[in-house]
C-alpha cells in the first residue's frame, strides 16, 4: 500500500500500515535497570508532548535530501509538509491519516489505528509495552532505542529512535525497512506548548479514497 510505504520512510512514527500479524524478526533485549529507565524517559518525553511544531530534513536511501515543517497536536494530529519541490502532505486528524500531492484532488487515506502514528500521537506512549525493544545505547548523552511494533505496522522492518537527555528533545529517528534501506528524519527549531491552527488537521476525501479495506 503506497500509503504504508510513505508513512514508514518518514516514520513519524511519528509517521502510516496494514493490519498484519506480530512477527518480530529481530528478538527483544531483556532490559537493565538503566536501559528500562532510558527507555521510560523517552516514553515520558513523548506523552509530555501535546502540542510541537518545528522543521524537519529527511535522507533517503538514495542520500537525496528532502525538508519541511511539521506540526503535532495531540492526541492523534498531525501535519508533515514538505517544501517544494516534494509536493507531498501528510495529515492525520486523529482518525484518518492522508497523504496528499498538493497538485492533486484526492489522496491516500488509511485508519490511524493501523500505523506506526498511533503509537507516537497517543497520549499514553509506552515503548517498553507496545513495542520490542531490540537494543538501547547511551553515550554522549543520547539515548538510542531500536525497537520494533509487536503489530507489525512496520512491515518488518525497525525504528531507531535518538533522544537527547540533554535537550529532553527527540533528535532523531532511522527508519530501516524490510531491505534494510535506511531513512534519516531529523528535527529542528522544536516549540512546544503552542496550539496549532485546528485548519491545520483537516482531512478531506472522497469515499473511494479510504484505504483501511485495502
Amino acid at each position: 500500500m503506497k500509503l504504508i510505504r510513505v508513512l514508514f520512510a518518514l516514520a513519524c512514527a511519528f509517521v502510516v500500515g496494514s493490519p498484519l500479524a506480530a512477527s518480530a524478526s529481530s528478538p527483544a533485549v531483556q532490559l537493565s535497570t538503566a536501559q528500562r529507565a532510558a527507555v521510560d524517559e523517552v516514553s515520558q518525553y513523548m506523552n509530555s508532548m501535546q502540542y510541537l511544531r518545528g522543521e524537519f530534513s529527511q535522507i533517503s536511501p538514495t542520500g537525496k535530501l528532502a525538508r519541511g515543517v511539521f506540526f503535532i497536536s495531540k492526541p492523534g494530529k498531525m501535519r508533515f509538509e514538505y517544501a517544494p519541490p516534494v509536493p507531498l502532505m501528510i495529515i492525520s486528524d486523529g482518525k484518518w491519516v492522508m497523504i496528499k500531492n498538493k497538485n492533486k484532488e484526492n489522496g491516500d487515506a488509511g485508519p490511524l489505528s493501523k500505523t506506526p502514528l498511533r503509537i507516537v500521537l497517543s497520549n499514553d506512549v509506552n515503548l517498553a509495552r507496545d513495542t520490542n525493544i531490540i537494543s538501547v545505547e547511551q553515550a554522549d548523552g543520547l539515548v538510542t532505542v531500536t525497537l520494533e511494533d509487536k503489530k507489525d505496522t512496520f512491515e518488518g522492518g525497525q525504528l531507531i529512535l535518538v533522544y537527547d537527555q540533554s535537550r529532553k528533545a527527540l533528535q532523531q529517528w532511522v527508519v530501516i525497512d524490510a531491505k534494510g534501506r535506511r531513512t534519516t528524519v531529523t528535527l529542528e527549531n522544536l516549540v512546544a506548548g503552542e496550539k496549532p491552527d485546528p485548519k491545520l488537521f483537516v482531512v478531506k476525501f472522497n469515499q473511494q479514497n479510504k484505504s483501511s479495506k485495502n
